[in-house]
């Protein structure tokens, strides 16, 4: 399994903005050979930003290489960094290979 996450630091007057892209935005991932799952978090509050992440799981790195390279992708991400900046910086990336997982009682009934 590997799981692919961004990190952003949403300016505090684009919030509602940047988590509505995000809410109200088509979802093409459901159709990508390998996609398990897309989370999109909101985290810490600060005083001068909202943490933000993104997380995608994947069967494999190589279903996410070749998400990555797909025309889907492309369309997915069309217009992406247009317009006024909503974060303060360009968003962090990071992936992660699983080395291992516990299900919880509650997710496993």
């Amino acid at each position: 399994m590997f799981i692919a996450m961004n990190h952003f630091k949403v300016r505090p007057e684009k919030e509602a903005e940047f988590k509505n892209r995000w809410l109200e935005r088509e979802v093409l991932l459901n159709t990508a050979s390998g996609f398990l799952m897309i989370q999109f978090m909101r985290g810490n509050v600060f005083p001068d930003y909202v943490a933000y992440a993104s997380q995608t799981v994947w069967t494999s790195r190589e279903a996410y290489e070749a998400w990555r390279k797909s025309e889907l992708f492309h369309a997915a991400h069309k217009g992406v960094g247009q317009g006024e900046a909503l974060t303060l910086e360009k968003r962090v990336f990071s992936s992660y290979e699983v080395l291992r997982t516990i299900i919880g009682q509650e997710q496993a009934a």
